[in-house]
Protein backbone atom coordinates (compact mmCIF):
# COMPACT_ATOMS: atom_id res chain seq x y z
CA UNK A 1 0.00 0.00 0.00
CA UNK A 2 1.14 3.61 -0.73
CA UNK A 3 0.47 6.59 1.17
CA UNK A 4 1.44 10.21 -0.23
CA UNK A 5 1.10 12.93 2.27
CA UNK A 6 1.79 16.42 1.61
CA UNK A 7 2.61 19.51 3.72
CA UNK A 8 4.39 22.74 3.86
CA UNK A 9 1.18 25.03 2.48
CA UNK A 10 -0.22 28.01 3.72
CA UNK A 11 -0.95 32.04 3.25
CA UNK A 12 1.99 33.84 1.61
CA UNK A 13 2.56 37.46 0.30
CA UNK A 14 3.09 37.92 -3.25
CA UNK A 15 6.56 37.12 -3.74
CA UNK A 16 7.11 34.82 -1.32
CA UNK A 17 8.05 31.41 -1.33
CA UNK A 18 7.23 28.06 -0.23
CA UNK A 19 8.43 24.80 0.29
CA UNK A 20 6.22 22.15 0.14
CA UNK A 21 7.11 18.47 0.93
CA UNK A 22 5.31 15.19 -0.23
CA UNK A 23 6.42 12.00 2.31
CA UNK A 24 5.49 8.73 1.00
CA UNK A 25 5.20 5.30 2.72
CA UNK A 26 4.26 1.56 2.01
CA UNK A 27 6.30 1.77 -1.19
CA UNK A 28 9.44 3.16 -2.47
CA UNK A 29 9.72 5.86 -4.65
CA UNK A 30 12.84 5.57 -6.09
CA UNK A 31 12.06 3.45 -9.61
CA UNK A 32 9.11 5.93 -10.28
CA UNK A 33 8.33 9.62 -11.49
CA UNK A 34 6.69 11.66 -8.94
CA UNK A 35 4.99 14.59 -10.05
CA UNK A 36 3.18 17.51 -8.59
CA UNK A 37 -0.51 19.24 -9.73
CA UNK A 38 -2.51 21.63 -8.66
CA UNK A 39 -6.39 22.52 -8.32
CA UNK A 40 -8.48 25.63 -7.52
CA UNK A 41 -11.85 25.61 -7.21
CA UNK A 42 -14.13 25.25 -10.16
CA UNK A 43 -10.64 24.30 -12.67
CA UNK A 44 -9.38 21.20 -13.69
CA UNK A 45 -6.25 19.49 -11.90
CA UNK A 46 -3.30 20.58 -13.59
CA UNK A 47 0.09 19.52 -13.94
CA UNK A 48 2.49 21.96 -12.39
CA UNK A 49 6.18 19.63 -12.77
CA UNK A 50 7.19 16.13 -12.63
CA UNK A 51 11.14 14.86 -11.94
CA UNK A 52 11.99 11.37 -13.17
CA UNK A 53 13.09 8.37 -11.47
CA UNK A 54 16.86 9.44 -11.21
CA UNK A 55 16.14 12.93 -10.16
CA UNK A 56 18.39 14.18 -12.99
CA UNK A 57 15.82 15.82 -15.19
CA UNK A 58 12.56 17.67 -14.31
CA UNK A 59 9.77 19.37 -16.83
CA UNK A 60 7.38 22.29 -15.74
CA UNK A 61 4.13 23.98 -16.56
CA UNK A 62 5.06 27.47 -18.28
CA UNK A 63 3.04 29.43 -15.86
CA UNK A 64 6.09 28.08 -13.16
CA UNK A 65 9.25 27.83 -15.69
CA UNK A 66 11.49 29.68 -13.41
CA UNK A 67 9.84 30.06 -9.57
CA UNK A 68 9.51 26.61 -9.01
CA UNK A 69 11.63 23.65 -8.64
CA UNK A 70 10.77 19.89 -7.95
CA UNK A 71 13.64 17.51 -6.33
CA UNK A 72 13.33 14.27 -4.68
CA UNK A 73 15.49 12.72 -1.77
CA UNK A 74 14.76 8.63 -2.37
CA UNK A 75 16.83 8.15 0.61
CA UNK A 76 14.10 9.90 2.54
CA UNK A 77 11.42 9.13 0.68
CA UNK A 78 10.14 12.45 -0.24
CA UNK A 79 10.01 14.70 -2.92
CA UNK A 80 9.90 18.53 -2.56
CA UNK A 81 8.60 21.62 -4.34
CA UNK A 82 10.25 24.74 -4.07
CA UNK A 83 8.09 27.67 -4.64
CA UNK A 84 9.45 31.47 -5.31
CA UNK A 85 8.38 34.44 -6.28
CA UNK A 86 4.30 33.50 -5.85
CA UNK A 87 1.42 35.15 -7.22
CA UNK A 88 -2.28 34.69 -6.69
CA UNK A 89 -2.30 32.59 -9.58
CA UNK A 90 -0.25 30.15 -8.01
CA UNK A 91 -3.20 29.69 -5.28
CA UNK A 92 -4.92 26.12 -5.02
CA UNK A 93 -4.67 23.03 -3.67
CA UNK A 94 -1.55 21.40 -4.56
CA UNK A 95 -1.43 17.83 -4.84
CA UNK A 96 1.96 15.35 -5.36
CA UNK A 97 1.36 11.80 -7.45
CA UNK A 98 3.01 8.48 -7.68
CA UNK A 99 3.77 8.07 -11.56
CA UNK A 100 4.92 5.38 -13.52
CA UNK A 101 8.35 3.31 -13.70
CA UNK A 102 8.04 3.25 -16.71
CA UNK A 103 8.65 5.68 -20.08
CA UNK A 104 9.31 8.96 -19.87
CA UNK A 105 7.51 11.76 -17.41
CA UNK A 106 3.91 12.56 -18.30
CA UNK A 107 2.33 15.99 -18.38
CA UNK A 108 -1.17 13.98 -17.70
CA UNK A 109 -3.04 13.39 -14.12
CA UNK A 110 -4.49 10.22 -16.06
CA UNK A 111 -0.63 8.96 -15.85
CA UNK A 112 -1.17 9.24 -12.33
CA UNK A 113 -2.96 6.22 -10.14
CA UNK A 114 -1.73 7.73 -6.24
CA UNK A 115 -2.56 10.54 -5.13
CA UNK A 116 -1.78 12.80 -1.70
CA UNK A 117 -4.96 14.82 0.47
CA UNK A 118 -3.44 17.92 -0.85
CA UNK A 119 -2.06 20.94 0.53
CA UNK A 120 -3.40 24.38 0.67
CA UNK A 121 -2.05 27.35 -0.95
CA UNK A 122 -2.75 30.61 -0.64
CA UNK A 123 -1.17 33.53 -2.03
CA UNK A 124 -2.58 37.08 -1.25
CA UNK A 125 -2.03 40.30 -3.43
Amino acid sequence: QVQLVESGGGLVQKGGSLRLSCAASGRTISTYHMGWFRQAPGKERQFVAVIRRSGVTAFYAESVKGRFTISRDNDKNTVYLQMNSLKPEDTAVYYCALGKYYGLPSFSNQEYDYWGQGTQVTVSS
